[in-house]
């Protein structure tokens, strides 16, 4: 490659270890949360067999692992996905990533945010009796991630690890009193192929929406610039947080049918399965519940506002996006331009359609979070596609069928499933309109990053030419 004058400032090097990376992946992917919401509907298409379905999501996630792991391998980057992309199929193509991927993220995000005051509220309510807007919750909780953020890496990641931390030990506590109280009734039926509605058909109609439960597993490859030795902590890591959370939530399953007593039609019939089955085992202590759903909402936040904000700022400094979302605070050494810009936007998101369309948290919850995710699993598709681009470009020696061919096509086709899911004709409104603004959103990508590479010719050097570990 050629070699360019890099003007844009370096975030602060090696301020993260591999543990601190591995739970602010942990933390934006939110187990509580997503546990909480997706486990029923995973559940009414596999059956008490869901546990295996969350088995397969893990392995094909882990399919995804391998490349992004390989990619932070040869050219770690905070840039991630958009220098990834870019580098191997042109500077307009990363440009063109650069816009789809952000505000895929960006919408995804402000599904967080409107459940962050929703659900505060109404655990203020269930507990203290309390009523408060939830909109007013979602602006404090936005405002703190975003001052916490912009502070330092350092000390809003380890914040993020208290919270997750905290999160995990309520969730295990909450899942080990219910395998206590229901003890007669624990087996093996939940990880029997048998208990899979249909066999394997089931597995496949549950995977989609397993696979939803591990977003944000990628969190730690954006936080390769300021990660101690990145091209062995980041790839290490991805597996790690991806291997932990598939085990967590087999656990979590498992404990929240056993208190079902694997009763099928009652898992199906809740619409928050393992909090249900929680209060049935002890309804004194439902708090704990409620707790983890907090502590993991605002964990969350702050893991992906620090890792996805990452991705504007990168792409801002090559010269992909405006120079402004490139700035880098003085003293704290973030990327608070992008951060405040890219979580306020969110809240934003949020405000307008939950104030003035008076839709429900919970509901804009869903609405959100859908339409976000179909960019960002596109881009997990054409990252498996760029990688034997890539490593036929610029290290064939390198090169390995097996690992960067046949693993990132397997990924690819497995992942075609849950973006059906997403896409496929048929969906009831507003669901049915949400392909077709991701597909506008590619289109009005591609045609930005072809007019981008024609008027900066030097893009092609641009891209990727911060490498976390590398000085300039």
């Amino acid at each position: 490659m050629s070699t360019i004058s890099r003007g844009g400032e370096r975030l602060q090097r090696d301020s993260l270890g591999l543990s601190q990376i591995i739970a602010s992946t942990l933390a934006n992917i939110a187990p509580a949360m997503s546990f909480f919401f997706g486990f029923g509907l995973i559940a009414s298409g596999a059956g008490v067999g869901a546990p295996l379905t969350i088995l397969t999501a893990m392995v094909v996630i882990l399919f995804l692992t391998n490349t992004l792991a390989q990619f932070s391998k040869y050219r770690p980057s905070a840039g991630s996905f958009v220098t990834f992309i870019g580098m191997s199929f042109g500077p307009w193509a990363g440009a063109a990533a650069s816009i789809f991927v952000v505000v895929g993220y960006c919408i995804a995000a402000s599904s967080v945010v409107v459940i962050s005051g929703g659900w505060a509220a109404q655990t203020l309510h269930t507990f203290l009796g309390i009523d408060v807007p939830w909109q007013a919750l979602s602006v404090i909780a936005t405002a703190i991630v975003g001052l916490l953020v912009s502070r330092g890496i350092s000390l809003s990641t380890t914040w993020a690890a208290i919270f997750f931390y905290f999160e995990l030990v309520l969730l295990l506590i909450g899942a080990v009193i219910m395998l206590v109280v229901n003890r007669h009734f624990i087996s093996t039926a939940p990880f029997s192929l048998s208990s899979v509605t249909g066999g394997w058909k089931g597995i496949g109609l549950g995977f989609p929406l397993a696979i939803y439960l591990f977003i944000g597993w990628e969190n730690s490859a954006m936080l390769a610039e300021e990660t101690t030795n990145p091209r062995r902590n980041v790839p290490r890591a991805l597996i790690i947080g991806t291997l932990s959370i598939g085990i967590l939530y087999m656990f979590l399953s498992f404990a929240t049918e056993t208190a079902f007593h694997n009763n099928l039609k009652a898992i199906t019939g809740s619409d928050l399965p393992f909090v249900d089955a929680f209060k049935a085992s002890a309804a004194g202590l439902l708090i704990v519940a409620y707790l983890a759903g907090v502590t993991s909402i605002f964990s969350s936040l702050i893991g992906l506002t620090n890792a996805q904000a990452r991705i504007l700022f990168s792409s801002a400094r090559e010269g992909l996006l405006p120079q402004f979302f490139g700035k880098i605070h003085p003293q704290h050494r973030t990327p608070h331009a992008a951060m405040w810009t890219y979580i306020v936007v969110a809240l934003a998101i949020v405000l307008g359609f939950g104030t003035v369309y008076d839709i429900d948290p919970v509901t804009l919850f869903g609405d959100t979070g859908t339409l976000g995710t179909i960019p960002v699993i596109v881009t997990y598709l054409l990252t498996n596609l760029a990688l034997p681009v890539y490593m036929l470009r610029y290290h064939r020696e390198d090169f390995n069928i097996l690992t960067h061919l046949i693993i990132p096509l397997l990924g690819t086709a497995f992942m075609l499933m849950p973006l059906w899911g997403l896409v496929e004709p048929g969906q009831p409104y507003p669901f049915s309109l949400y392909p077709k603004l991701a597909l506008g959103l590619f289109v009005l990508a591609g045609v930005y990053g072809v007019l981008l590479a024609k008027s900066k010719p030097d893009l092609v050097q641009r891209i990727g030419s911060y490498v976390a570990d590398e000085d300039y």
